[in-house]
């Protein structure tokens, strides 16, 4: 589980993609405006929220002009009131105004799920408890909305199938049983993190015995979490838990409480709802030469 706010490698790919999408063969409409008209203008939020985004809104205007400026007035993982300035931009009007959709899909999308991983980890404050993020994310924007859950000060899970084994039900049906599926994870990926999915104290108990780093607690009550809690402990194995499923704002911190290691939230990109962001611009023509 990482907590850096890396820049993901792949920024410049998805903001090209966006930009294919929306400008295709050009903006006709941008070119209604005078080539030589520049604005000036800024991103108002409309709600408090949590701001994630700047490097996809930085890249989308250097893919457009580089000569377009943005003064950031809060930084990714800040926090801006309804009502506050994110940022300023002065630029040539016509990449401004091409680019001024491409640039806020991402920056209220990215904020939107910010500041929803940073509600669930204000829930839990107290608690040794840590809020994880799910596979659960739009296509091709993976590594962008991970970024914004560590943005709102949540962790990631895993990035994808390859970085750590996860036996689920249909893992364990195929191999035979649990231990059986765990021990061959173990021998396919030597280096990796094994968690086991399990939906019973049963199947804890058998679990255990075959010693996965973490084991993920599928729709437990909370008695029920408690009841694993309290058995880990007495292993001393080292072994964590992490609660999943149906977890919500109203039931995260009692799930929290019960003493487990992690609660995972596929929520935090999966029902992401876009912040209400708008940009102003003020247009100012050219001087006659």
């Amino acid at each position: 589980m990482s907590q850096a706010l890396e820049v993901p490698p792949d920024v410049a790919t998805q903001v090209s993609a966006a930009l294919r999408e929306d400008v295709g063969a050009g903006d006709v409409t941008a070119s209604l405006v005078p080539a030589g008209e520049r604005v000036r203008g800024a991103v108002i939020s409309r709600e408090d929220a949590v701001v994630c985004g700047a490097p996809w809104v930085e890249e989308t205007f250097r893919q457009l002009d580089a000569t377009i400026a943005l003064e950031w007035v809060v930084k990714d993982g800040g926090s801006v009131a309804a009502g506050g300035t994110v940022l300023t931009l002065e630029g040539p009007a016509r990449p401004v105004l091409t680019g001024e959709r491409t640039a806020l899909n991402f920056l209220q999308l990215l904020s939107g799920t910010a500041t929803a991983a940073r509600r669930f980890v204000e829930a839990v404050a107290g608690t040794a408890c840590r809020i994880l993020d799910t596979r659960k994310t739009l296509p091709g924007l993976r590594t962008a909305q991970k970024y914004a859950v560590r943005c709102g000060g949540a962790d990631n899970h895993r990035m994808g199938l390859y970085d750590m084994v996860l036996v689920k039900e249909n893992h364990i049906a195929a191999a035979g049983s649990l231990s059986a599926a765990i021990a061959a994870a173990r021998r396919l990926g030597p280096r990796l993190t094994v968690e086991t999915e399990v939906e019973s104290l049963a199947e804890l108990e058998e679990a255990l015995a075959a010693a996965p780093d973490i084991v993920m607690l599928d729709d437990f009550s909370l008695p029920d979490m408690r009841a694993a809690v309290e058995r880990v402990r007495a292993t001393r194995s080292g072994v964590k838990l992490e609660a999943s499923g149906s977890v919500s704002l109203d039931t995260v911190r009692a799930i929290a409480q019960t003493g487990v290691d992690y609660v995972s939230v596929g929520g935090l990109t999966k029902h992401v709802r876009a912040v209400d962001l708008s940009m102003r611009l003020e247009f100012s023509p050219r001087q006659a030469d």
